[in-house]
């Protein structure tokens, strides 16, 4: 396992990899630093989301789950809905206009915990976020 820094709305967290993901975290890894924005989700409750449309990370489903605990960060490679990454922050049900998806639960984070209900917060109440995701 690996250690990532991700940064957004002014708070910090570090995020572990997860060893039952390891094609996404190695894609994604390749990616890094990754910078995007990061918004509400629309129907799967307490978390922010970064819609990628039709864009593809070159995986399939692993270790995927609906219902991620605060921390947990997802990645749907696509189908139903289109691409994302999913960051829950509180009582979360992943889900698009579709119905309920399920995404590879790739990181969670492991600091700053605390912080990701002020984060989402920020997102819902302020907008986008720019976020940043890059090795420790």
């Amino acid at each position: 396992m690996s250690l990532i820094r991700i940064t957004a709305g002014g708070f910090t967290f570090v995020a572990e990899t997860q060893a039952d993901a390891p094609n996404t975290v190695a894609a994604f890894e390749a990616l890094l630093p990754y910078r995007q924005r990061l918004i509400h989700v629309r129907w799967s409750g307490e978390g922010c989301w970064i819609p990628l449309g039709d864009w593809k990370l070159g995986v399939t489903f692993e270790n995927h789950t609906s219902h991620p605990s605060v921390g947990d960060i997802l990645f749907y490679p696509g189908g139903y809905s289109e691409t994302e990454i999913i960051m829950a922050y509180g009582s979360c049900c992943f889900s698009s206009q579709m119905g309920q998806l399920a995404g590879n639960h790739f990181l969670s984070i492991v600091q700053g915990k605390e912080n990701l209900r002020a984060l989402g917060e920020k997102v819902l109440w302020e907008g986008a976020q720019d976020i940043v995701f890059e090795k420790a």
